[in-house]
């Protein structure tokens, strides 16, 4: 759902889009697939590499890169984790030529099912470079249609198990 403009992050307005889905797959295998960065490429066809993140995992203050193709583009987007409480909440600040904050929240739901709910806050900047990619995402379906898209990679992930 797009929830429209919202002010964070001082007087620059954010575009704020989330989703929420049921996973068939416990609590903790969500977390397991969700928590780690080096799935990204699996989904999202922009994002073409991932380096820098740890083999032993995320903590507070992890930083990694993000490679992104699209529309023949190519840029770099910079990742921290800002906040993690595993395994139902994390938050990482994006960087580069897409300003964003990411929340992901994990609950237990009955019979070893999981609610995954993303939610992110962004802006693209970077002039000319910027204006092309916020277009190709409108052509794309915008920014929501993206997000869902991505989320039901993650649950089948999950579920695959």
């Amino acid at each position: 759902m797009v929830e429209g403009l919202v002010e964070r992050y001082g007087d620059r307005p954010m575009t704020r889009v989330s989703t929420t889905v049921e996973v068939e797959a416990p609590l903790e295998r969500v977390w397991e697939v969700v928590s780690d960065p080096r799935n990204l490429p699996r989904w999202d066809r922009h994002i073409t590499a991932v380096e820098g993140v740890p083999d032993s995992g995320l903590e507070e203050g992890t930083t990694y890169e993000t490679e992104l193709r699209f529309m023949g583009l190519h840029s770099h987007v910079h990742a921290e984790v800002e906040e993690l409480d595993p395994p139902s909440y994390a938050r990482i600040r994006l960087s580069g030529l897409l300003e964003a904050e990411v929340i992901t929240r994990l609950a237990a739901l009955d019979g070893g099912r999981t609610r995954l709910e993303q939610v992110v806050d962004f802006e693209f900047r970077g002039g000319t470079l910027a204006r092309m990619a916020s277009r190709g995402l409108r052509l794309t379906g915008g920014p929501a249609i993206a997000l869902r898209r991505g989320v039901a990679a993650q649950k089948r992930q999950a579920e695959e198990g």
